[in-house]
């Protein structure tokens, strides 16, 4: 709600944050889109038994949040097109030429945070679901 209310670029909290030279605000909403679809493309194949390995799973769910993020890149860039001049304060890009990969680059640390750091905790829930179904 912030980020719609200043533009991404211009959110007070972010400006010049660790020396940047531009508001880095976006990432932090990149870094989310990363992490929260992870949670649902873990979930997903974990209760259908759709994969099993953990390595197969982690390989399926950073790919799948990467699809989204580019997904998500490519709708910014058709919709920047659609609307023209006003597409730098739409992006956010602030000037800087590899905002797009960034962006992207940012979703796969959040997928990979999660993947990482929530299985003892998610797996902890999921056998609590599963136990409390059957």
């Amino acid at each position: 709600m912030v980020g719609g209310h200043y533009t991404y670029a211009e959110v007070p909290l972010f400006d010049e944050l660790f020396g940047a030279a531009r508001n880095n605000y976006d990432k932090v909403g990149h870094f989310f889109q990363g992490f929260v679809p992870a949670l649902l493309a873990r979930e997903i194949p974990i209760r259908k038994h759709v994969v099993n390995g953990s390595i197969w799973q982690t390989f399926i769910i950073v790919s799948i949040c990467l699809a989204f993020s580019a997904f998500y890149e490519l709708m910014e860039w058709g919709i920047a097109l659609v609307i023209g001049e006003d597409a730098e304060a739409f992006l956010g890009t602030q000037g800087y030429v590899w905002d797009t990969q960034s962006d992207m680059g940012f979703a796969l640390l959040g997928a990979f945070c999660a993947v990482l750091i929530l299985p003892i905790i998610h797996n902890k829930q999921l056998r609590k679901v599963t136990h409390q179904t059957t």
